[in-house]
Parts: structure tokens; sequence; C-alpha cells
């Protein structure tokens, strides 16, 4: 009986030939990632303990991605805090304020993660890992635990898998997908649940580039899943060739894998999708709140913050301007995005459309540290969810679009059905 990916990463890093879901083991990770929002907390565990070494620094990689524009004192105190704890715990992976970007975006890039990677996380969007075929695992508050031991117990968990047939079509992309499983999760119309899970794709997924992994990675942590995962493809893995840090080595499950339960999605009938005020499992078809007149949009975070999300929404800016009364934040995921919108002229289309850049990380969606909106206003946004208060104003209206849909959205001044709006 073969073994899921996700088994085979765990079985690697626990040293044991084989794992299966339900085990419990103590994994030897590749790195422990932390964020800055965290950095305050667990050090006074630790000094509280008397632990004033970590066990591996070298694994540790420390992120500021959260609040990245210091718009208060107590981002600023916070700053100043995470810089001295990088440097009593002796860590040299410190991505400070523009050294990296969003900490589930840019290791994929500059190849600090991996095919066939482990790492602990004290965030839950680690599921991002999957894109690549690694697998993250978030640990929260117990984070402090592995930075003092160099691991954590953990129990393997149930593989659940998705196989997706056919090919999108023209206007229809990935963050549209995750929706619409998110709403069918929701009704009952897939037979299984994540909680706790791992969803492992499967099928027609050569014509899906990084970022629409990614993007494809995040609804389903909003729908309570623990990890997602894609099988590198030959494209994936020459791009992780490009860059890689280190040796890898890819994992794919085997073809007597046992997954929990298993499900197929014909995605070649599905329109731009829409997920309204209240959660991703409410999403709908774009036709069924066209219209709906918006204040805000943004584009980024970590469901579509890479240079290829902000390329696909230049298409439809470039030549044309936000629509009276709108606001617009983009934030790239990372800071080498940045400087590639920069250099290939695809930041200037979105200032002269009068967009708003930000720094390279989290942007709006770190519970608006920037950019929020206030009582009765409406956004439109690649956030990670809708739910009432993540952009400020709980009263405020959140939906959720594609990074076309979005872009399509700002310039006419409400929801926008994007292969309505052809590039110039």
């Amino acid at each position: 009986m073969g073994m899921t990916a996700v088994e085979k990463v765990l079985a690697r890093t626990a040293g044991r030939a084989q794992v299966r879901a339900g085990d419990v083991i103590y994994p030897d990770p590749d790195f422990i990632m932390i964020h800055d929002g965290l950095v305050r907390g667990v050090r006074r565990e630790l000094d509280a303990l008397g632990i004033d070494r970590l066990a591996a620094p070298d694994k540790v990689m420390m992120v500021t991605d959260h609040e990245v524009i210091y718009g208060s004192a107590r981002a600023a105190e916070f700053g100043v805090i995470n810089r001295n704890a990088a440097k009593a715990w002796g860590i040299k992976n410190f991505y400070d304020v523009g050294r990296g970007g969003h900490g589930h975006i840019f290791p994929m890039e500059s190849g600090l993660l991996l095919p066939g990677m482990f790492y602990f996380d004290n965030d839950r969007h680690a599921t991002n890992a999957g894109a690549i075929g690694a697998f993250g695992f978030r640990v929260g508050a117990e984070i402090s635990r592995v930075l003092a031991t160099g691991t954590n117990w953990v129990m393997a968990p149930q593989s659940v898998k998705l196989t997706l047939r056919g090919k999108l079509k023209p206007g229809v992309h990935a963050r549209d997908i995750g929706f619409r499983i998110a709403r069918l999760l929701n009704d009952g119309a897939l037979n299984f649940e994540l909680d706790y899970r791992v969803l492992e794709f499967a099928g027609d997924l050569d014509d899906l580039d990084l970022a629409a992994r990614a993007a494809l990675c995040n609804s389903p942590t909003e729908m309570r899943a623990y990890g997602v995962f894609f099988p590198p493809s030959a494209a994936i893995l020459e791009r992780a060739r490009l860059h890689a840090k280190r040796p890898f080595t890819p994992v794919y499950a085997d073809s007597d894998a046992v997954y929990e339960a298993s499900a197929e999605l014909d995605i070649s009938m599905l329109e731009p999708q829409i997920a309204p005020p209240g959660g991703i499992q409410q999403s709908i078809d774009i036709g069924g709140v066209a219209g709906q007149k918006i204040d805000h949009a943004f584009i980024g975070a970590c469901g579509s913050g890479m240079y290829e999300d902000f390329a696909i929404a230049a298409q439809i800016l470039r030549g044309r301007q936000l629509a009276p009364g709108v606001r617009m934040f983009i934030a790239p995921g990372s800071e080498q995005s940045t400087h590639r919108l920069l250099a290939e002229g695809l930041m200037q289309t979105f200032m002269e459309a009068g967009v708003i850049p930000l720094p390279a990380g989290c942007g709006p969606c770190n519970d608006a540290v920037v950019g929020p909106l206030h009582s009765g206003e409406v956004s439109i946004s690649t956030a990670s969810n809708s739910n009432a208060g993540r952009f400020g104003a709980r009263d405020a209206k959140l939906f959720l679009g594609s990074p076309a849909t979005v872009a399509a959205s700002a310039v006419a001044g409400k929801i926008t059905d994007p292969r309505a709006m052809k590039p110039l």
C-alpha cells in the first residue's frame, strides 16, 4: 500500500520508511518560519522560561510582511522588537521591511522553498507551499516550542484528492476555481470535507503556473484545509531548479496511495466567480452580483500576489482610468515582483490608471493596517476572505474576485465581468 505525497514528505522528515494518516511524528523541518506579529509574544515566552538560544537558528526564517508600513507607534515598536530578537537569537535569515515580501510567496519565487520540502509556520496560509509541491504545517502559538526544540508533534493528516478536468475559458482564472470549490464544499456537492486534511490536486494541471497554483491553495485554507498539494509539473521543476538555493527532491503520490475520499470537477464551463460578504463558501457566478457599486479595490495577498496576477490586471488597466470615487491598492507578494513590474513598465500602467502601489507584503489583507474601509463602503479584492471587519469597518461590504475581475470592476466603478472589458 503506497503513500500520498504529503505522507512521503513527513516520512522523510521523521526518518521513517513509512507514515500513515493518524501517525504522530516529530519531523525535522527543512526550515521554520515566524512572522512579524508573533515575535514579541514568543520572545516573552522564551525569556520567561530562561531560553535565550534557539535549537536551530540557521533554519529559522523571520519575515516582516504583516505591518510593512509603520502607520502607528505600535508598529514601529514591533519593528524594533523584531530586529532585536533576530540579533539576540542569531537569525541570519531575517527578511525585514523591504528585504523579502510576503512570507507565503517570496520563498517560492526565490528558491528558498522547493518541491518536497517541509516547514513549520505560525500562520495557516502555510498551505501556499503546496503550490510548489512542498508542505507547510501551521503550529500557531506553538511556534515557540518549535523554535526552542527544533520540532513539534504532528499527527499526519488524511488526504483527499480532487481531479480537475478540462480547460478554463478565457477570462476565468484560478481564483474562480477556488471560489467554486468552496461553494461546492459548503453545499455538500463534493463528497469530502477539508477540516485537518490535505487537499491534493490531480488531473489537467499543466496549464496552471505557479501563480495559479498559489491562488488555488488559498480557498481550501478558508475551508479549514491543513494543507494543499500540487504534484510539481515539468514547468514548476524547471523554475525551481533555476532559483534553487539548495538541492531538492520532488515527491509524488504512489499509484496505490490511500485517500480518504476523491472527486472530479469539470472546470471547462466555469464562469467568473464572486465571493460575497460573509465568506467564500457563498460564492456565486458574477452575473448574480454584477452592477454592485464599489468604493475600494485591492489586488495582492497570499492568494493573488505573484507577478502573473498583476500582469493579468495590467492588461485590463492599460490605457484606462479608475472610475471616479474608486481607490485601488496593489501589494506585490515580493520585492522581486515589484522590481519586475517596474522594469517591464507594468507599474507605470497601474500608476497611470490611478492605482496606489504598496510595498511587498500582506497589504490591506492584514486587518486593514493600510487602505481601510469606512462604514458602509464596498470593496472588491483578492484578499483571502470576505469576513466582516477584515478591511476595517464591520459594516463595510467585502466582495472577492480574481485579479481580472477586480481590475475590471475598479475601472467600471461596479462589479464587472472581466470578459466585457477587452485589453485596449
